[in-house]
């Protein structure tokens, strides 16, 4: 199963206001619990004032409350927890020293994948296949989306070349930028962790662990000695994620209870965690770290339920509430994951990228970013309806339906965005939605890429 990068809101009460002149979210009011991260920035999980204070997210001998809808996480920062954050951010500035990185490290899966699936496939998978890649390169790369994903807009931004697939092979100039080991499909936790259960992991077995095994293989080719690792090492972005969706994805896709898959969840940041100590232990020392998308507003997820309450659905954006809940459980243990690991490895910067909310600013005003109405459906494998998706003719089949023009589109093929929304939320990670921020490393990011004047989030077009 491919990761669902959905994108959008969860949440009664949570009051968003997005223009084109500032790319920000209007905090909603929560009254959950708080959880401080070394940045200073309080990650608030709350239910917002107009909700219900009944619903709220419970986990009850294992199960998960499916009935609970309105949970959001609001991200408060007060004046001392400002400066608090700012001290920290300067101090990850001095460690790094300044200017950007020199190479990128990304593991994940299709969300970042630019290429591995097409060559493990033997270039079958469905990106593979026109119209995958029409938009920017005009031919399929492995990609999935019509162009450019999230980790190529932030490598462009940084002035690295785009991440090349390591399963297309090459020496060490070849991956002397960096190297992208993502594949489609891929889970956090092993396959046999699934196969255990019943459960089938649908696309590929190349969970996390194999990606940091292909990681340990390549880089005694990078250098050639322990202080010569450790400073190349020292230099270099890695990015952990996305990975975890499929994890939920396909035991979701198989008809298993969200109580059942609830309990996998701390299993699933257990193994983004080991895969950070492991990373470490290798010798990275800088680290970024997505959350989760809001999976209720995946149109795959939204056609599969179309027969949920109304009362299911967030009534600003259209997503289904619970599965935003589901996907900000993910997030609260992660964040709580990072601490620990921040804690425990003072030596390494640990950024954790909020891409729930970076990505939700464009449902809770898509048309400010210029995007269409069905704001919830997608442009390649369409069929008419609010979200329908034709499973018969998908996209990347031959006489799939393309609309025509992606740039006005959120949704790609159901399950992956397209460029134009990609573009903005790489644009809101490389700004305000990373914490600490990149850019206090990066401080000569290209904003132009990414469709932004500056850090602060002035838009280009506005």
């Amino acid at each position: 199963m491919l990761r669902c990068s959905a994108i959008g809101s969860s949440g009664s009460g949570g009051d968003y206001e997005i223009s084109t002149q500032r790319y920000r979210s209007v905090l909603g009011h929560g009254d959950g619990n708080s959880v401080e991260g070394d940045s200073g920035v309080a990650q608030s999980y709350g239910t917002g004032a107009m909700a219900e204070e009944k619903c709220r997210e419970e986990e009850i001998g294992g199960a998960y409350n499916r009935g609970c809808a309105g949970h959001y996480i609001s991200l408060q920062i007060s004046m001392a927890a400002a400066a608090a954050f700012i001290f920290f951010a300067l101090s990850l500035h001095a460690e790094l020293g300044v200017g950007c990185y020199t190479s990128i490290f990304s593991f994940g899966a299709s969300v970042v994948d630019t290429g591995n699936s097409l060559i493990h496939t033997g270039y079958s998978c469905p990106a593979g296949r026109l119209p995958y890649g029409e938009t920017f390169f005009h031919r399929p790369t492995g990609r999935f989306s019509d162009g450019r994903l999230i980790i190529d807009f932030i490598a462009q931004a940084m002035g690295l070349p785009l991440l090349k697939p390591y399963l297309g092979g090459g020496g060490a100039d070849d991956f002397r930028h960096g190297a992208n080991f993502a594949v489609a499909g891929a889970t956090a936790l092993d396959v046999d962790y699934f196969l255990s259960r019943g459960i089938e992991n649908l696309f590929s077995n190349n969970s996390l662990s194999v990606q940091l095994h292909w990681f340990e293989q390549l880089l005694p080719s990078l250098c050639s000695s322990a202080s010569h690792c450790a400073a190349f090492l020292s230099n270099a972005l890695f990015s952990v994620g996305q990975i975890g969706a499929n994890d939920y994805n396909n035991p979701f896709f198989q008809n298993r209870s969200a109580g059942e898959i609830a309990t996998f969840v701390p299993d699933v940041v257990s193994a983004i965690g080991s895969a950070i100590e492991k990373l470490i232990e290798m010798g990275a020392r800088t680290m970024v770290v997505p959350g989760s998308f809001p999976m209720g507003c995946c149109a795959s997820y939204l056609n599969m339920f179309q027969g949920e309450k109304q009362d299911s659905y967030d009534p600003q954006t259209g997503c289904i509430n619970w599965l935003n809940d589901f996907a900000i459980r993910h997030n609260r243990l992660l964040v709580s994951e990072l601490q620990r690991l921040r804690h425990r490895h003072p030596e390494v910067a640990i950024m954790y990228a909020d891409v729930y909310h970076a990505a939700m600013a464009i449902y809770a005003s898509p048309h400010d970013f210029g995007f269409e109405e069905p704001v919830l459906a997608a442009c390649c494998g369409y069929d008419g309806g609010a979200y329908g998706l034709n499973a018969t003719v998908p996209c990347g089949s031959e006489g799939n339906s393309v609309c025509s023009d992606p740039s006005k589109k959120i949704w790609w093929d159901g399950l992956h965005t397209t460029e134009a929304a990609n573009q903005i939320i790489a644009g809101g990670l490389l700004g305000p939605y990373t914490f600490p921020p990149i850019i206090q490393a990066c401080p000569d990011v290209n904003w132009v890429v990414v469709g932004f004047l500056d850090g602060d989030g002035h838009m280009a077009s506005a």
